[in-house]
């Protein structure tokens, strides 16, 4: 006969595991002439899933864009967007990497938006200006008119 069941394990938030170990054995009061292959030990890694909460927040919710060609020289208003990331769960998380895109090129390649400075609290940021070349990781042209059919 063949029997199956799910094991069902429930961890502590105070001690961290690498492994679970499970020895399982199996007896029966009828003779049996090969019982060394009634035992099974089990050695399983843990993955704990991580409980991470990513917000953000602008001081500038609201930004004028003129019609073509009355772009004012110079920089525009300035603008803090702080972005948060935390960990709920009570489990340590390890190497987390956000990658964040910001909309930089207007009609003509013409530049909305820059980056003045970056403040990171317990953590390290790389800017990485993005390639010339639309199409690849950088930022598509984005004509007037089709600002009218998006909302962010």
């Amino acid at each position: 006969p063949q029997v199956s069941f799910t094991l069902e394990l429930e961890f502590s938030c105070s001690v961290l595991l690498d492994r679970a170990e499970v020895t399982l054995e199996a007896s029966s009061d009828s003779t049996e002439a090969t019982l060394e292959d009634n035992t099974v030990q089990l050695s399983i890694p843990i993955r704990y899933e991580p409980d991470l909460f990513l917000s953000s927040d602008a001081s500038l919710h609201r930004y004028e864009v003129h019609p073509l060609g009355t772009f004012p020289h110079g920089p525009g208003p300035e603008f803090k967007t702080t972005v948060k990331v935390q960990n709920f769960g009570c489990y340590p998380v390890h190497n987390v990497t956000l990658h964040m895109a910001l909309p930089a090129l207007g009609y003509r390649r013409a530049t909305f938006l820059s980056v003045t400075r970056v403040l990171a609290d317990n953590a390290s940021c790389v800017l990485h200006p993005s390639p010339e070349e639309p199409g690849q990781r950088g930022t598509v042209p984005v004509h007037p008119e089709d600002l009218l059919h998006v909302d962010r």
